[in-house]
């Protein structure tokens, strides 16, 4: 496959990914989707790893990885698609940092589940105490009573970011060894391929 087809595909697939893990941080401010508990949120939360390391450090970098499969600063010209590939590698090293960001906060966030409200009315983490995986025992999930459904939110969101994160940085570590390829190689489409791409 062309480096500049290549560049375009990773470019495509990462936008998507990068506006859902926005959404997805969002949606973890809210529990249950409700505004009533937002004062009690875990930290791995208010590190936004979905909407700034996943969502933004990765949204330049799939728009670059767009922008390099389009036609080149010179046209079909002396340098062709260099210059813009070059660019999508600096990016996607951008990329893979909020990638890797948002991986490491997802599933540190999963591993010490919600902050919610026990049967004895305290607040806090009642799956970071306990020596039992609250992934795998869903009776535990009973612990939290406030907000209603938290885990089984908390759990899905963040597993959401886990997922995405982890594909944004294999993506974005494939777009600069494609981007290195296309800068040092040029783009192997012929110049009757690239006649009347706006990108």
């Amino acid at each position: 496959m062309c480096t500049g087809r290549c560049s375009r595909l990773v470019g495509l697939a990462l936008v998507p990914m990068a506006l859902g893990c926005i959404v997805a941080n969002v949606l973890l401010m809210f529990p249950n989707g409700e505004r009533g508990w937002t004062e009690h949120l875990a930290l791995q939360v208010w590190l936004m790893g979905g909407l700034a390391g996943g969502g933004l450090m990765v949204l330049c970098p799939g728009l670059s990885a767009i922008r390099a499969g389009g036609k080149g600063c010179c046209g079909v010209g002396c340098c062709g698609n260099r210059c813009r590939m070059l660019r999508s590698v600096f990016c996607s090293l951008w990329g893979v940092l909020g990638g890797f960001y948002c991986l490491v906060v997802s599933a540190t966030g999963l591993a010490k589940g919600p902050v919610c409200q026990d049967a004895e009315g305290k607040w806090g983490s009642p799956f970071q105490d306990i020596s039992e995986n609250y992934l795998a025992n869903r009776t535990l999930w009973d612990l939290c009573v406030t907000p209603p459904q938290a885990v089984l939110w908390h759990v899905v969101l963040f597993s959401v970011t886990l997922g995405l994160g982890a594909l944004e940085l294999a993506l974005c570590a494939l777009q600069v060894v494609n981007g290195l390829l296309g800068t040092v190689c040029g783009d192997c489409r012929k110049p009757a391929e690239r006649q009347g791409e706006g990108l």
